[in-house]
């Protein structure tokens, strides 16, 4: 069983035996029939993921894992606010005439800003930390701008990256506000591991432990059959990672700079509604 899965049917377990449901209030979300999309939730869901010991990707269902790189590599590298400069279709139900999502996102990391060593965005003050003072207990990102949330299309779900340099060992808590379990969770966790090991490859170190910490762990109520499902699969083990060791620079990186090797995983035929 892959570490990545055992941590999914745990959480959804305890959401299933400990969680709270909202059917009770009034909710932001809705179906695109118009129906609220109501949860059942809990509050400050914390996981944990060595990835010196494996990658962290599901096997009960695909998780379509270069996609989810070319999202990342969007916001991270590219630092773009804009749905055509994506290879993917996801963010466009938010997307305006232009392509644009706001003020979101990549458009705050590209954002510079004023330090004693000179002009910043906050990407390039994480790999100048990094490489010139990793003992630093101030190397992190923040997507939450309150100045700019009103022109955001949609506030930012995983909005903080907290890295922190512990011999080697580079590792990270990454803050989300809001986590919908099926849809999106090891989309996530994928994510934020590969940006992991790129950081930590660029600036010499190891890929350590990504924290990811979960405000509001929910799943919706149109998934939880297939969730509860899903979770009495009997998972594979997790398949092999690798980073193209020959990339040196974090603005060289593409989605063929990664590659996964074996990976095995149920068949999941459902559509899922996605709560917009």
């Amino acid at each position: 069983m892959s570490y990545a899965d055992q941590v999914y049917i745990e959480t959804c377990k305890r959401i299933f035996r400990e969680g709270v449901w909202d059917t009770d209030r009034n909710v932001r979300p809705h179906w695109e029939d118009g129906t609220p999309a109501h949860t059942v939730k809990l509050f400050g869901v914390v996981n944990r993921y060595d990835l010196s010991k494996e990658f962290p990707i599901m096997t009960l269902r695909r998780t379509y894992w270069k996609s989810a790189v070319g999202e990342l590599l969007w916001i991270w590298k590219k630092k773009s606010n804009n749905v055509h400069d994506l290879a993917s279709h996801i963010w466009d139900s938010w997307a305006d005439e232009t392509g644009s999502i706001g003020k979101a996102y990549g458009y705050q990391l590209a954002q510079k800003h004023k330090y004693p060593e000179g002009e910043f965005d906050q990407v390039d003050r994480v790999l100048y930390l990094l490489k010139h003072d990793p003992a630093s207990r101030r190397i992190l990102t923040n997507l939450y701008n309150f100045e700019d949330l009103h022109e955001m299309h949609l506030y930012p779900c995983a909005y903080s990256m907290t890295f922190n340099v512990s011999g080697n060992r580079l590792n990270a808590i990454l803050n989300q506000r809001s986590q919908d379990m099926l849809a999106a969770n090891n989309w996530n966790v994928v994510q934020y591991a590969v940006l992991l090991h790129m950081f930590a490859q660029v600036c010499g170190f190891e890929a350590g432990e990504l924290v990811h910490v979960i405000a509001d762990c929910h799943i919706y109520d149109r998934h939880v059959d297939m969730v509860k499902k899903m979770i009495e699969l009997e998972p594979y083990g997790a398949p092999k990672f690798t980073v193209d060791p020959n990339v040196k620079d974090f603005y060289d990186f593409t989605t063929k700079s990664f590659s996964i090797e074996d990976y095995r995983y149920h068949p999941f035929d459902e559509k899922i509604p996605v709560a917009i």
